[in-house]
Order: structure tokens, then sequence, then C-alpha cells
């Protein structure tokens, strides 16, 4: 097998060789007027060109199939080394195009999900502005309502104090009959000043009542 090898090296090798010379006759013929007049540059050139076609390296390299020199064993390496570069591709293009496909769909289950959380998110911010207007509806017919019951119970108490003070302001009154040395006529006078002032009082005592029924 190292026996081919080195075979198959050195017809590489000449291969170069050639191509290099055959390109350089190529040049030749085609410049044969620039030859003439600057042989010591063409000298040089085709120096380079030797160089750089022996030192190019094997991917470069045309395989001629026409060339009578390959044997069948060259020619089946050739294709079994080409047939095991395709599986490697291969291979490495599936490995490929599953991991793009994960990618693919962790990103959609992703996006899914954030989608899923932002509709959801949604939703209880919307329960939840109604629940607030909701509460804050209330709220006002509660004040209203307070409201309300502490004007009548600041009324109630007004009245209950105008009651009272009426009250403590009525004395209890002393009426002096007529007998034993009365005197109608001296006590006729003040007894009329003084039932003035107690029909005063019953008047306004009924007032306040009749106000307080309403």
């Amino acid at each position: 097998m190292k026996t081919n090898n080195n075979k198959k090296f050195s017809r590489r090798n000449d291969r170069k060789v050639l191509m290099a010379e055959e390109s350089t006759k190529s040049w030749a013929d085609s410049d044969s007027e620039t030859y003439s007049t600057s042989s010591s540059s063409s000298d040089s050139e085709q120096e380079e060109v030797h160089c750089f076609m022996a030192n190019q390296t094997d991917d470069d390299e045309v395989f001629d199939f026409a060339n009578s020199e390959f044997t069948r064993e060259d020619l089946v390496q050739e294709l079994n080394d080409m047939v095991h570069e395709y599986k490697t591709l291969s291979h490495t293009f599936e490995e490929i195009k599953a991991e793009n496909a994960s990618l693919k769909n962790s990103s959609a289950e992703s996006s899914s999900d954030e989608l899923e959380d932002t509709d959801s998110l949604k939703t209880e911010l919307s329960r939840l502005k109604i629940e607030n207007e909701l509460l804050r509806n209330e709220a006002g017919e509660l004040k209203a309502e307070v409201d309300k019951l502490t004007e009548e119970m600041s009324s109630w108490n007004k009245a209950n104090r105008s009651l009272y003070k009426l009250y403590e302001s009525q004395k209890p009154i002393k009426l002096i009959k007529p007998g034993v040395g009365f005197n109608y006529d001296s006590s006729l006078g003040e007894t009329s000043t003084q039932s003035q002032p107690v029909h005063d009082k019953l008047n306004k005592t009924d007032l306040c009542q009749r106000w307080c029924d309403t």
C-alpha cells in the first residue's frame, strides 16, 4: 500500500511538471516576439512558473481520467475518498438541519408561551380594572350615605338641644286660690301679669312639639 502511495505521489509531481511545461510552451508560442526582445526576463518567468506549478496543493490539482498512467486502483481510491467526503458532509448537513429545526421549535414554543402569558396578564388587568371601578362606585355610595346620616344626626342633636333648653326654661306654676285673708283686687293685677308669661311658654312648647312631629 505504501508503494502505491509513493507511485501515486510521483505521478502527481510528474503531472505538475508536465502541466507547467505545457503552460510555459503555450505562453512562449503566443508571445514569441516578446521573448525574442527580452530573453533574460523570459528565463526568469519560466523558472517562476515551474516553481509555482510544482508548489500547488493537491486541492488545486486537475484529475485527468484520460491519463493511461492511472490504474483502476487509483480511480477506486479517488472515488472512495469522494464518497467518504460526501457522507461526512451529508452527516454534517443533517446535524445542522436538525439543530436548526430544534431552534425553530424552541423559538416557536417560547413565543407561544409569551403570548399566552401576555393574554393572561391582559385579562387579569381588565378584571382588576373592573373590580376597582366597582369598589370606587361603592365607596362613593357609602360616603354619600354617611354624609346623609351625619346631617340627620346633626339635625336630631340640634332639635334635642332646643327641647332641652325649653324644658330647662320652664318652672313650676303656683296658683293662689281665693280664701281667708285673700285680697282679690290686689292680687288680680299680679295674677294677670304672671299668667301672660306662662301662656307664652305654653305656646312655644306647642310650636316646638309640632315642628318635631313634622
